[in-house]
């Protein structure tokens, strides 16, 4: 049975990812990549579906875990009468083929551990063919798939496991090594594993070193970063919204959906999150993926690609995998891939903009791109659309959809005038203006004084929070006032804030659904915006209080069983927690960056005019 989803810690070597129990199980692994088939997928179903557990033969051993320090080498420790040692995971960043190295060291006594690998490639579906080869290393083979595995320990096959019983004593290390290739490739040779720690520690140890970040939540802010770090495929520079798939954002229900792709939504965040804290070249790498993937027609620019840019994501379902905590079904791949999302263009324009100014690239680089995408927001921006929660009940007039339609005209003139790049800009201003005369008139409920989720609507919605930090209004507008009052009246729960009201607002699935971690980060920036400093305070700290031991964050948090629930780890949080630490420092702050001093007072000259109307 899988554990609670905070008792989980990540590794990784920027390629894929592995999660591990506090119980020492591998419980999901994909190889070689993020959106590979899982060979270990027990965390969906059970033991048999493949794990790799390394734990006490003691019921009573006494576990601690943590990471070491600007690394993401995970260490947990085993202590029982007899003795304890210490199991280090971690993945080689620098290797050909992917690696899972397990040591176990000794540290007083002795103490006896079990080893069990259990192997089923095909998301838990296929038993391979296990042999011996001439060296004592074990075979592992399903189709296009071979693990290889070397041990200092003796091992054994049992029911289609692998198992040993091993004692250490102090001093002693027995080390584990599995290594992936495509079966029909020349097998990976042995390598010393205890060896590889080394370079390990020290790729890790020399990129957090470049981190800028200072003040009282560096450390929580440095561990963000190297989840993200982690959670980035390295050959493309693309950044993947989870590690997981199908993890539920309501324990037993069907919102279980597949995050080991990259979302557009994403790429403001991230290069400014990258930017703001010494990462250049990996915001650089962000956002030539960026235009790399939505290259083609803008017509048929998506909302989330593969992690090389890959635009087929069909979603299948798994019925073979009872889903966490019977959270059916089990999907890989995501349907939301081919959705209309207007809020992309937005973020997209937005990144580009951002890059600019942060001299990402030459001036010019990506105008030619830019106009195009602008020309299709021309003629799209007026229409319904699914939205930046990806609905699966229709599309509707969003509100925070046009206003990131705004953002994609804002943000283009921008670029045009400071950066003295050629478009039509007055068509584009005349555009950006009657959209914010629309956003004003049609989203706005004079009865609540709240802009609200869509035209005609009396529900809000979290994502309305971003108003202000898009420099669409001031903070200090009525309307937004009273649109985060309205916000923290019907959406909160235990000082949480959840994404939208599932009980009423019609999504297409059944309702139920923990507190959206992003969204209530984004009331930490709204309420900085409004001069609200303790209030933001007193919730950043809430919400970091929510990580898990090891300073990991799901997508959702579960009021009601205090359990994190959703993805995990998911960018999204840990962006919006960067971001949000951003904001709260002295430099470098996004809410800041994204608006300037003739946006406010071109806003605030039209919220003047929109709200004499009400």
């Amino acid at each position: 049975m899988a554990l609670p989803i905070e008792d989980y810690a990540l590794i990784g070597d920027c390629e894929t990812a592995a999660l591990v129990g506090r119980n020492g199980s591998i419980d999901w692994l994909c190889l070689p990549r993020f959106d590979s088939e899982a060979c270990f997928a027990s965390l969906l179903g059970d033991e048999n579906n493949g794990r790799w557990q390394i734990a006490a033969t003691d019921p009573n051993a006494k576990v601690t875990r943590r990471y070491r320090p600007d690394t993401l080498i995970l260490e947990t420790r085993f202590e029982t009468k007899t003795g304890a040692a210490t199991l280090i995971d971690f993945m080689y960043p620098c290797e050909k083929h992917p690696n899972v190295i397990r040591l176990v060291v000794g540290e007083k006594g002795t103490i006896e551990l079990d080893s069990e690998l259990i192997v089923r490639f095909g998301y838990g579906e296929s038993v391979p063919w296990v042999t011996t080869m001439p060296d004592g290393r074990l075979r592992m083979i399903a189709g296009p798939s071979r693990i290889v595995l070397q041990s200092s320990v003796e091992l054994r096959g049992e029911n289609f496991k692998t198992k040993g019983t091993f004692k250490v004593k102090q001093g002693q290390t027995e080390s584990f090594a599995l290594t992936y290739t495509e079966s029909w490739t020349p097998e990976p040779v042995e390598f010393d594993a205890e060896s590889l720690i080394h370079g390990t520690e020290a790729f890790w140890k020399n990129w957090t070193s470049k981190c800028t970040t200072k003040g009282p939540y560096a450390d929580i802010v440095k561990r963000s970063l190297i989840t993200l770090k982690a959670m980035t495929y390295e050959p493309t520079g693309g950044v993947v919204a989870a590690a997981t798939t199908s993890l539920p954002e309501h324990f037993g229900g069907p919102r279980n959906w597949d995050y080991r792709y990259c979302w557009v939504r994403d790429a403001t965040l991230t290069l400014l999150a990258l930017m703001n804290t010494g990462y250049y070249d990996e915001a650089r790498s962000w956002r030539e993926w960026l235009l790399r993937a939505v290259a083609g027609s803008p017509k048929q620019m998506q909302i989330m690609y593969g992690i090389a840019g890959e635009r087929r994501l069909y979603e299948v379902e798994l019925p073979w995998l009872k889903g966490y905590e019977n959270s059916t079904p089990v999907r890989i791949g995501n349907a939301a891939h081919d959705q209309v999302q207007l809020d992309v263009y937005g973020e997209m324009l937005d990144a580009v903009h951002q890059a600019r100014k942060g001299g990402l690239a030459p001036l010019q680089s990506g105008w030619d791109l830019q106009l195009a995408i602008i020309e299709q927001v021309e003629d799209v921006w007026h229409k319904p659309d699914e939205g930046i929660w990806e609905v699966r009940s229709g599309p509707e007039q969003f509100v925070y959809s046009k206003v990131m339609a705004w953002v994609a005209f804002d943000r283009t003139i921008r670029s045009a005038e400071r950066f003295k790049l050629d478009g039509p800009i007055e068509r584009w201003r005349k555009t950006r203006e009657a959209i914010h005369k629309q956003v004003c008139e049609e989203g706005y409920n004079a009865d609540l004084n709240s802009f609200v989720r869509s035209y005609g609507s009396t529900e809000v919605d979290a994502s309305l929070l971003l108003i202000p930090a898009m420099g669409f209004l001031p903070a200090t507008d009525p309307r937004i006032v009273g649109t985060v009052e309205q916000i923290e009246k019907t959406l909160m729960k235990d000082g949480l804030v959840q994404r939208y009201d599932t009980s009423k607002a019609n999504d297409g699935l059944p309702p139920g659904e923990g507190m959206f971690l992003a969204c209530s980060f984004w009331l930490v920036d709204a309420y900085l915006m409004m001069g609200r400093e303790k209030d933001a305070i007193a919730l950043f700290e809430r919400l970091i209080g929510l990580a898990n031991d090891l300073g990991l964050l799901s997508e959702e948090y579960d009021t009601d069983a205090k359990r994190l629930c959703g993805n995990f780890p998911q960018a999204f949080s840990h962006l919006a927690l960067v971001n949000s630490a951003c904001n709260l420092g002295r430099n470098g702050r996004p809410v800041e960056q994204r608006t300037n001093s003739e946006n406010k007072a071109a806003s605030k000259k039209t919220a003047t005019k929109a709200g004499a109307t009400h």
